[in-house]
Order: structure tokens, then C-alpha cells, then sequence
């Protein structure tokens, strides 16, 4: 550990070396380890409270390594908690994985609140990658509010950045907003080997090892356009794009329907950007927004319960770029289900999509 020490100390103040070759094992991992959203330390996920000098409670867990080993329980800290500031700068380096606390570390709780047990390896990228929110939350916003009254006391539920974890357990864990009278997909169980986080990720470079994956859904160069679900679930009449395709086109579809229920029934149009917070205001109804217009003043303050259950899911998605990996299915059910939901009240004709 001390020479781990050394050689990350070192790193820090020199440029990540352009090529790897010729350097001893330990080296490489940290070299792959600079490389990474982990050790980037220009990120905002980890420069965003330099201003503030400290990193808050309720964020330090992720997004500095001191908070994370604060929540494991490191020294004389209490396990499961974060009870002081984070360390600003201070990126997810070896001793968040590579101390006896994470190594036990087996069981994680979601936000949930239903806690996994027998993670092993993967615990540790669980602990973050889990999201904030989930549908019990949403479903304690909107409860007992009529569906289609605009409430002011409702406002856009974000679950996170990168809930991958979340959305591998899926209904194990209820990440996205799930329907009332409606089943959804649990756990993706892949294949032995290719079924936990480090299985699939490298994990100090965190790359994805695709050669594993080709080796088996042959005929692809490109994850994306693996298909083991053949069903037209968007309806475009198309399928001879992966799964990858069948998601976004939904995801799509549900946008063009949020905005159609914005403007029709909620009575004030709706635009998304992929900054927060995320929901703005569209007075011109177009879906384009400008730069003026996607500010926190503009944020859309027009919600109902069905426009806010569908909007969470559609960020849901959104969030998690390798959904269509990590649990296809759930997915594809989450952004089915708030499709058709607004179209039981704008009219809009669904009948083209499936549901898995």
C-alpha cells in the first residue's frame, strides 16, 4: 500500500504518460487508473465545490475520496454514513478500493430502501452508482394530487447521473417510476462471467471489455447492434438495428408525447435539455431552446402527477447511456409504460408499440 501511495502521489503532479509500454504492472493500473473518470482530476465531479472549499455530506460519499472511505467506515469513522465535509480535489483513487472496509463491503442499500446483499467486487461501484432516486420517492410526490392537475407543490424528480447499478437490479431495486397493476424485468442475469460490474468493466480504466461480448454475439463490430429480443417494440417497422436503436426510438417517442401533454393538457409547452434542470419552459412551443432559456428561472413549473412520472422515467433513461447493456428490458418497459399513459389522456395513438 505504501508504494501504491508513492506511485499515486507521483502521478498526481506529473501528465498521464501517453503510452503504457514498457511499464511494470502496478504502473499500468495507474496510468489506466489517470485515464478514467476516477482519476480525472479536472472533473466536475470533483472540482464543482472548489468555491465552497468542501465537498457537502450529502454528496462527499462519490465525489471525493475522503467521503467514500468516511462512509466505509475507514479509521474511526462510523460505517454506512457520512458524517463530515469531503476533501475537495479529491478524486476516487486506491484506498476507496483497495482498504479491508471496502473489501468486506458486500451489501448495499438503494435508495429504495431495500438493501442487496452478495454483491462482492462489485459493492463498492454499487455504493455510487445507484442513482438518488427511485419510484417510491416520485411515488410519495404525487400521491393523493389528481393526475391531471397542474400542483405547485411538484417539481422535476432527477434520480442522478450514471444509476447503472440501479438499472441492472431493475424492479429489484425500482429506480424508474413503475405503473401500478404492471410487472417489471428484475435483475439482467447475463451469462456466468459477464454478470457483475467488474466483469464487464475494467475496473481502473473502467473501458468496457468488448472482446468477450463479439466473442459470443457474433456478426456485430459494435455493442450497440446486438439484438437478442427481435420484437418490433417501437413499431418502426425496422428491425434490423440492435436493441440499442429500439430504446432511443421510444425514448423519442415519449418526448414527443411529454411535450404533446405539456402543451395540451398541463397548458404550458415543455422542452429538455441535457443540462439541469433539465425541464424548461417552451413559449414557443418548438422544442428548441436557446441558451437564455435554459437557466433554473426558466425550469418548467408546470407539473402533474402523470407529466412527472413520465418526465423521471424519461430521464431515467436518459441517464443511463448503457441501459441498453445493462438491463434492456426494464428499459424498454419503463419508457412503453409512460408512453401509453399519456396517451390514455391526449388521444395519441399508440397502438404501433410493444411492450417486452
Amino acid at each position: 500500500m505504501r508504494l501504491i501511495a508513492v506511485l499515486l502521489a507521483l502521478a498526481l503532479i506529473a501528465p498521464a504518460p501517453a503510452r503504457t509500454e514498457g511499464l511494470d504492472s502496478l504502473e499500468r493500473l495507474i496510468a489506466a487508473w489517470l485515464e478514467s473518470p476516477h482519476g480525472d482530476t479536472g472533473a466536475l465531479s470533483f472540482t464543482y465545490w472548489n468555491e465552497e472549499g468542501s465537498v457537502p455530506e450529502s454528496c462527499a460519499m462519490c465525489h471525493s475520496e475522503t467521503g467514500f472511505m468516511d462512509f466505509l467506515g475507514v479509521g474511526d469513522h462510523t460505517a454506512g454514513q457520512v458524517d463530515h465535509p469531503g476533501t475537495i480535489n479529491s478524486v476516487i483513487g486506491c484506498a476507496s478500493c483497495h482498504t479491508a472496509e471496502a473489501h468486506a463491503l458486500d451489501a448495499v442499500t438503494f435508495p429504495s430502501g431495500v438493501e442487496v446483499a452478495g454483491l462482492g467486487a462489485s459493492a463498492t461501484c454499487m455504493v455510487c452508482h445507484q442513482g438518488r432516486q427511485s419510484s417510491d420517492q416520485v411515488g410519495a410526490r404525487v400521491a393523493d394530487k389528481p393526475e391531471d392537475d397542474v400542483s405547485t407543490e411538484l417539481e422535476f424528480v432527477n434520480i442522478h447521473y450514471a444509476a447503472s447499478a440501479a438499472t441492472m437490479l431493475g424492479s429489484e431495486v425500482r429506480p424508474g417510476y413503475q405503473y401500478e397493476g404492471r410487472s417489471y424485468a428484475g435483475r439482467f442475469m447475463h451469462v456466468p462471467g459477464a454478470d457483475t460490474c467488474v466483469a464487464c468493466h475494467e475496473p481502473h480504466s473502467t473501458a468496457v471489455e468488448t472482446d468477450g461480448c463479439l466473442a459470443c454475439h457474433r456478426g456485430v463490430d459494435d455493442l450497440r447492434d446486438i439484438r437478442t429480443q427481435h420484437r418490433d417494440f417501437a413499431g418502426s417497422g425496422d428491425r434490423s438495428g440492435g436493441i440499442h436503436s429500439e430504446i432511443i426510438d421510444l425514448h423519442d417517442q415519449l418526448l414527443d408525447a411529454i411535450r404533446l401533454y405539456a402543451a395540451e393538457i398541463a397548458g404550458n409547452p415543455i422542452a429538455y435539455a441535457s443540462s439541469f434542470p433539465y425541464f424548461f419552459a417552451d413559449p414557443d412551443g418548438t422544442g428548441e431552446l436557446t441558451s437564455d432559456q435554459i437557466t433554473r428561472d426558466n425550469r418548467y413549473q408546470s407539473w402533474t402527477p402523470r407529466l412527472l412520472k413520465a418526465a423521471y422515467n424519461y430521464q431515467v433513461v436518459a441517464k443511463d447511456p448503457g441501459g441498453y447493456v445493462h438491463n434492456p428490458r426494464y428499459m424498454l418497459q419503463l419508457v412503453h409504460d409512460s408512453l401509453t399513459d399519456l396517451a390514455g389522456v391526449t388521444g395519441q395513438d399508440v397502438s404501433h408499440v410493444s411492450r417486452p
